[in-house]
């Protein structure tokens, strides 16, 4: 009897000596874990905060704050023209007829992209008024203006900054209206920092007008992008002059009041 006890008590103690029994393998396993979490939480926040704080160009240096500006613009660029060019690709022929002054301009602006030298996103630049290219370059009219609003929009879209020589340094408050342009020289502002200007000039033909734009370097004279386009008379007949109505000029009451 006492042998038989003896060999149950020797059986127990074999079975409790073993690490499983007392739970010593499974705190091992989930310290490891935590350790293996922990690494990797430190090494996932290492790379994020290297791609944060420390953008890299194309040739794996370390960019600054300017570099990478341009880098982000000069991407933005090409993704825009991929994506223009795409939708331009598979646009019907059935919808040339809806198509407005913007997106000749728009065409244009992207061949002077294209061919532009020396301008970035530091160096700021104006859009002046078209004129025609037999006149005096001394008025422009409704096409003209717009044509320059339109690349305005453009030049904006493309990430160049464009200043607007026509805003006044004041809000001017009057009873018809709160205005902040003005025509008038003498209100604005002359000393700005200008490098470029975008202009041009057009020519009539019998179907539409022809446009040649260019970007000029303000101290330099230089022509630093030019393109060409084409719009159609029925394009240029759309835009509608406020102040006439086939051809005869329109004057409000209040203006009728003021002339007696």
């Amino acid at each position: 009897m006492k042998k038989l006890l003896l060999t149950l008590l020797a059986t127990q103690l074999v079975a409790c000596s073993s690490t499983d029994y007392w739970g010593w393998g499974d705190d091992e396993s989930d310290t490891n874990e935590q350790e293996v979490t922990k690494t990797t939480s430190q090494e996932q926040y290492v790379v994020e905060e290297e791609v944060v704080l420390k953008p890299r160009l194309a040739s794996g240096t370390v960019a600054t704050p300017d570099e990478a500006s341009v880098d982000f613009q000069n991407d933005y660029r090409q993704q825009l023209l991929g994506r223009m060019n795409e939708l331009k690709s598979q646009q019907p022929n059935s919808t040339r007829s809806v198509k407005n002054l913007n997106y000749y301009v728009r065409t244009m602006m992207q061949d002077l992209v294209g061919n532009m030298k020396y301008v970035n996103s530091t160096t700021p630049m104006v859009v002046t008024s078209f004129v025609m290219l037999d006149s005096d370059y001394q008025h422009a009219d409704l096409l003209g203006r717009q044509i320059s609003e339109s690349f305005i929009h453009e030049v904006h879209k493309y990430g160049i900054p464009v200043l607007d020589f026509k805003t006044l340094d004041f809000v001017r408050v009057t009873p018809t209206g709160d205005f902040v342009f003005s025509k008038d020289y003498l209100e604005l502002n002359g000393d700005l920092p200008i490098k470029y200007a975008v202009a041009g000039t057009m020519v009539k033909q019998v179907s539409g007008y022809l446009v040649n734009a260019r970007v000029i370097g303000i101290e330099s004279k230089a022509v630093v992008a030019s393109a060409q386009g084409f719009l159609p008379a029925n394009v240029v007949n759309s835009l509608v002059s406020s102040g006439y109505s086939d051809g005869v000029p329109l004057m409000s009451g209040d203006r009728d009041a003021d002339s007696e």
